[in-house]
């Protein structure tokens, strides 16, 4: 060859390799853009923020591309913005903490993806998730999302106001919680109420209201609020002799024995700042308790019939493939075993998965043992995978508030039975609109 053609040849094969090189450096750019992601995490939870970045910070590891937005607010709003988000289609691509019954109508109406083979292998393994957790991330046999950490009651007590009141030891029955409760108010010279015997919730919070409210009439032989009477069919029994007992247990602490007021300070704040002796709460109190009042002296107890067990699950919403795989990866990797551990150790919500080994920090932190201890034939329900059960909920929230705030329905029991029969029957009237009611 002569050193024209070779020359030739040469700077032919350069050009090439420099096209090559063009043509993969395109590639990779492509292929970088296509991992460079944002999910966002709705959070209902705010207290959960800084378990969701734990998360991401080792998520970043196997996903560099990948950039992880947490959004944490209460409760309620939560539930607007995933309302408005996933049916106007501007949520984008989203790992969304929600309830079974909470996420049921966004399954019914195919605004959050089932599951991919991979977390239905993980999620349907009995090894990691019992039966009861699998159902409540599933609908009609198909997994839609990834258990994570389940809502479960228990009571709260001030061991240095029992003392001081001469009490030994939690009550065991819903009767001696109101005898408790009326030793362990506190009043002013005037006769206002200075420290809540038991904190109840009264007002605010919406569904929560009824939530709480179920909680007690729970205690009562398992009273159901709403029941499945059978398959797909559903009746609220609120006209019962549990809801009669709780109704007027919550009528006699406000109004009679005043052991608390509608305008009380309440909830997990008012127990940290010794402003109520004992309350029911789920297990992130006790996080927030090591977090805001270190020192408190206060111990846990069971309920004295049984508890809910709310799971929540991670549901994902994508349009994009790259992100929706993304997605899953990261509701996948809020389960492995050192995360599950961090968030019980630092938040205190009790994890779903069972084949992790949770007993240091149950050991280190003995007010857990109720909610992982408790007496054999202890019982648990569940909120119904139900459509409109916000509604119902909801409905059934505004009128028990106003029966918190009537003293005349107080030690009136043809009353009491009147209002919560108004109550269920304007319940069972929106499931009966949806063709959802047990006639």
């Amino acid at each position: 060859m002569s050193n024209r053609k070779q020359t030739t040849v040469m700077r032919a094969m350069a050009r090439n390799a420099m096209l090559g090189s063009a043509a993969i450096g395109a590639l990779l750019a492509g292929m970088a853009a296509a991992q460079a992601q944002t999910i966002t995490v709705w959070s209902g939870y705010p207290e959960l923020a800084p378990f969701y970045e734990h998360v991401a910070e080792g998520f970043k590891e196997t996903h560099p591309g990948v950039t992880i937005d947490v959004q944490a607010i209460p409760l309620r709003e939560h539930e607007r913005r995933v309302a408005l988000g996933l049916s106007s289609g501007s949520a984008g691509a989203v790992v969304i903490e929600m309830n079974n019954a909470i996420a049921s109508r966004y399954i019914e109406n195919e605004l959050v993806d089932a599951a991919p083979e991979d977390v239905v292998a993980f999620v349907g393994n009995p090894d990691s998730f019992g039966e009861f957790f699998v159902d409540a991330a599933s609908a009609d046999g198909t997994i839609y999302g990834v258990p994570l950490f389940r809502g479960q009651s228990a009571l709260f007590y001030n061991l240095d106001m029992f003392e001081e009141a001469g009490l030994d030891g939690p009550p065991q029955t819903m009767a001696e919680y109101t005898d408790y409760a009326k030793a362990l108010t506190k009043r002013d010279d005037a006769g206002n109420i200075e420290v809540s015997g038991w904190s109840l919730r009264l007002s605010g919070g919406g569904q929560g209201i009824a939530e709480k409210f179920w909680i007690n009439m729970f205690q009562f032989d398992g009273g159901m609020m709403i029941e499945e009477v059978t398959p797909g069919k559903f009746r609220v029994n609120l006209n019962t002799d549990s809801g009669r007992a709780a109704l007027a247990q919550y009528l006699d602490n406000v109004h009679i024995s005043k052991t608390v007021a509608v305008d009380s300070p309440a909830d997990a704040e008012a127990f940290e700042r010794e402003q109520t002796a004992m309350f029911i709460r789920e297990s992130w109190v006790i996080g927030d308790i090591a977090a805001k009042s270190p020192d408190l002296n206060y111990a846990t107890a069971p309920m004295p019939y049984g508890a809910i067990g709310l799971p929540v699950n991670m549901f994902v919403s994508a349009e994009d493939d790259a992100a929706r795989q993304a997605a899953w990866d990261y509701a996948v990797a809020t389960n492995e075993p050192d995360n599950l551990v961090w968030m019980l150790e630092n938040v205190g919500w009790l994890p779903n998965r069972s084949d992790v080994d949770y007993s240091p920090v149950i050991e280190a932190t003995p007010t857990f043992a109720a909610f992982v201890d408790y007496p054999e034939g202890y019982q648990f329900f569940n909120l119904p995978s139900l459509a409109p059960s916000e509604e119902v909920l909801t409905r059934i929230a505004a009128q028990l508030t106003n029966a918190f705030e009537s003293p005349q329905l107080a030690g009136d029991d043809e009353a009491i039975g009147n209002l919560l029969q108004a109550a269920e029957d304007e319940a069972n009237q929106i499931l009966r609109r949806e063709g959802l009611l047990a006639e």
